[in-house]
């Protein structure tokens, strides 16, 4: 991980300092509520549906086990609502349809950017908790705003085998380069930058502001290919090409190009057409040009100010280095002995096996797996972790993987860091716990925003329905039998559950004050088991929230009817979906739609 320095520590101490004074400046009446907001919004402090909604930021997903720890303490100690409010705001509701699940409290929630929430810290108490955060180097800067945000990357980054170069010294010089750039704290709208650096697309870089892969060209040399004008929300679009090739030195000046060209270009005056993807679309090959202009003139007239030397970027990477693990020297004959105990206990133990298929993933360094810890469980809603678990993932996270994780895109933790030998006993602590659950990559590993559980945009609630699939396919048999199916479900349009890239997708519409629900199918975000990155498709008008899990079992069943072999196993449910076309799956759909219910949404 990044080693923070004497001057990463002081920034972040008085930027909690500068909170604390600012919230005790509005507390005393010198500080308005709107003269507040901008200032709050800048440390991550929204007030959302019933309470204040605190987004921790954690750059590239890398989050260490003593930052664990103090994510537990604040979930424990401050993620708590007066017994009034949540009274109240559970009393409303379950006013919405019928009796709801149980609001949660003391839990952090893990984001599909790679980022940490908590739903109901007091404001009053927020500057402690700032506090607390700077005591092991995080905080909640550009975690909110029309600013750059946290760039994400792949989760199995600097460890993937198929990784052609290791993206977190590039991710964390773009935190340095952006973190309170000066021209581009308020931009049109909100910026998201993504970045990975193996073969298989695991950041769904084309579904971001700007999508960084990285490259080597004929010569060898490491650049990146450039994609821009990617996002969700009301008008999913996949990013453009802008560059094939740039050399990885300049990254920082060509950002700084096209965001700036975006800075001027932008639609500030219609929130629905400021992000960057509206503008690619307009102006297409325009922008492109404008932005290759303005990048020539940062090269010549301002000399390359942001060219990364290569003594920085040195010093960078080598906090990146792998962990000494205290493997033996003859590592052959070890690997080969570790793996044959592994192979035992599998054989042994059905249970461990499936683990080991479906959460435990292969590594650049032989004695080693990177292991996926899965928060997708009956009884807790997707992402979330409570006090008590963050505190036993971060006992783990020091125990099995050097005092590292790594928070996925999938609202999980990864453990890169494992050795073979340790494989079992992790199991066996993990299962205990009950983070085993193998269904990483399968239909109950979905990823689902807070919804109108939690936010004040959302139109629907998320949680329900994420419960109630997660009920219905409890049977470990007929998941595995499904195989890997991405599911999302959004509770609103600005698509924080990612439902346009779900193989099947959800999202929360308002019918007349009621919940409703439309469905998606066929999108995907780039993975190696998706294809190519592209919205899903409506499948017809909204279905009500009692319908849709019987609709997705019936999609369900379509697809198990229809599925063919391939390469020693059936289809995949996005390959059987794209081969036989949406059709059958509709008609599926509307047939499980209940008699008496309406269907003009």
């Amino acid at each position: 991980m990044y080693q923070y320095t004497e001057f990463d520590r002081h920034f972040v101490r008085a930027r909690a300092a500068q909170h604390r004074d600012q919230l005790e400046r509005f507390q005393s009446g010198q500080l308005s509520a709107d003269e507040f907001k901008p200032l709050r919004l800048q440390n991550g402090w929204y007030v959302q549906r019933y309470a204040p909604m605190l987004r921790v930021a954690v750059p590239y997903g890398e989050i260490s086990a003593p930052q664990l720890k103090v994510l537990a303490q604040i979930a424990r100690e401050f993620d708590t609502p007066d017994a009034a409010l949540l009274a109240e705001a559970q009393a409303t509701q379950d006013k919405i349809a019928g009796p709801a699940p149980k609001l949660t409290t003391n839990v952090g929630h893990f984001t599909t950017r790679q980022n940490v929430q908590f739903n109901w810290i007091p404001l009053s108490k927020s500057a402690d908790v700032m506090d607390l955060l700077a005591s092991v180097n995080m905080h909640g800067i550009q975690t909110s705003g029309n600013c750059i945000r946290n760039t994400t990357t792949d989760e199995l980054a600097g460890v993937a085998v198929d990784e052609v170069v290791d993206p977190r010294p590039y991710a964390e010089l773009i935190r340095q380069w952006s973190t309170l750039h000066p021209e581009f704290a308020f931009l049109p709208r909100k910026f998201k930058i993504a970045i990975t650096g193996a073969a298989e697309d695991r950041a769904a870089i084309g579904w971001h502001d700007v999508g960084l892969q990285m490259v080597k060209n004929a010569a060898g040399e490491v650049g990146f290919k450039v994609h821009v004008g990617g996002g969700m929300g009301r008008t999913p679009t996949v990013g453009s090409v802008i560059r094939e090739f740039l050399p990885w030195n300049q990254i920082m000046n060509y950002l700084e190009a096209l965001i700036r060209v975006y800075n001027r270009w932008g639609r500030r005056d219609n929130i629905y057409k400021a992000r960057i993807k509206i503008l690619v679309k307009a102006e297409g090959q325009r922008y492109f040009d404008e932005v290759e202009a303005e990048y020539q003139d940062i090269l010549v007239k301002d000399g390359g100010l942001h060219t990364i030397p290569q003594a920085e970027f040195d010093r960078v990477a080598a906090c990146f280095a792998a962990p000494a693990l205290n493997l033996p020297a003859d590592l052959g004959e070890w690997v080969a002995k570790a793996e044959a105990d592994v192979s035992i206990a599998a054989a042994k133990t059905p249970a461990f096996a499936r683990w080991l298929t479906q959460n435990v993933k292969p590594h650049q360094n032989p004695a080693l797996r990177a292991v996926s810890l899965s928060f997708k469980r009956p009884g807790q809603a997707p992402g979330d972790a409570s006090a008590d678990q963050l505190d036993a993932a971060a006992d783990l996270v020091a125990r099995y993987s050097a005092g590292e994780a790594r928070v996925t895109h999938s609202q999980n933790l990864v453990l890169p860091w494992v050795r073979l030998d340790q494989l079992h006993a992790l199991w066996l602590e993990a299962k205990t716990l009950g983070l085993a659950q193998p269904n990483i990559g399968l239909l109950t590993d979905m990823i689902a925003c807070p919804g109108g559980d939690y936010c004040a945009l959302a139109n629907a609630r998320s949680l329900p329905l994420a419960a109630a699939i997660t009920e219905r396919y409890q049977d470990l048999d007929e998941l595995h039998d499904l195989g890997h199916i991405d599911f999302h479900i959004s509770g609103c349009i600005n698509s924080c559950g990612h439902h346009h890239s779900g193989h099947i997708g959800i999202l929360g519409v308002d019918k007349d004050g009621k919940e409703w629900y439309q469905v998606t199918l066929g999108g995907s975000d780039g993975k190696a088991l998706s294809g190519p990155t592209t919205p899903g498709k409506v499948v017809g008008p909204s279905f009500s929230s009692v319908e849709v899990p019987d609709v997705i079992e019936a999609i369900l069943d379509t697809y198990k009817a229809l599925r063919q072999p391939a390469q020693n196993r059936h289809e995949y449910f996005i390959e059987t979906l794209r081969r036989v076309g949406q059709d059958p799956f509709k008609a599926a759909a509307h047939s499980a739609r209940h008699p008496a219910v309406e269907t003009t949404a």
